[in-house]
């Protein structure tokens, strides 16, 4: 199947549901129960299990877990971050879910184009520099950035739950851009009005 192909979800073969390991299938459907539908991201990278189920050990133990970072400031770095990939599926599902999470319908197109002139606060930009500065040139990170994240008030954990999400993230962004990943057109209407 070419990414061209009307539909397609991925470049690469998706298996059928009742194909998957039940563990897999058990977390689509769950999904699926909650959100109404199951995110194209799950269904590609079905294709690989053990993939699969290590991609999203680390996403949930960076997304959801207990952080001075709000799950909406996480969303602000993959989107922000996806932008400057070039990641169509990552700044479309993330920005659906930013548009939630901030209770605000045009953050994430704001963030996505320019996070230097959205609405969020100068905590956020600096957390966005950083983010941004990690995904594109972490070889550039040094004692300079950490302190201007900790005049901020980001202490050492947040800094280290920053540079996660924005590595982690740049994975995704680029399996998701050789995949030909398509976003979900439920994606497109979450969380604006």
């Amino acid at each position: 199947m070419t990414p061209t192909h009307a539909g397609a979800i991925s470049r690469f073969p998706v298996p059928l549901l009742e194909d998957m390991p039940a563990d897999i299938r058990e977390r689509l459907v769950a999904v699926q129960d909650k959100s109404g539908f199951i995110p194209n991201v799950f269904l590609t990278l079905a294709y690989r299990p053990d993939e699969f189920r290590a991609f999203f050990a680390y996403h949930d133990a960076l997304m959801e877990r207990a952080s001075n970072l709000t799950k909406a400031e996480r969303e602000m770095i993959v989107v922000a971050t996806s932008a400057v990939n070039q990641c169509q599926y990552c700044v479309i599902a993330h920005g659906a879910i930013l548009r939630i999470r901030a209770k605000n319908p045009l953050i994430a197109d704001q963030v996505a184009t320019n996070y230097r002139k959205a609405d969020i606060t100068d905590r956020q930009k600096a957390m966005l520099d950083f983010a941004m500065k990690v995904s594109a040139t972490a070889h550039l990170v040094g004692e300079a950035d950490f302190d201007a994240l900790k005049r901020h008030g980001f202490t050492e954990d947040d800094i280290w739950d920053i540079a996660g999400v924005s590595a982690f993230f740049g994975m995704s962004n680029r399996l998701a851009n050789v995949t030909s990943m398509r976003p979900n057109k439920e994606f497109y209407a979450m969380g604006r009005g």
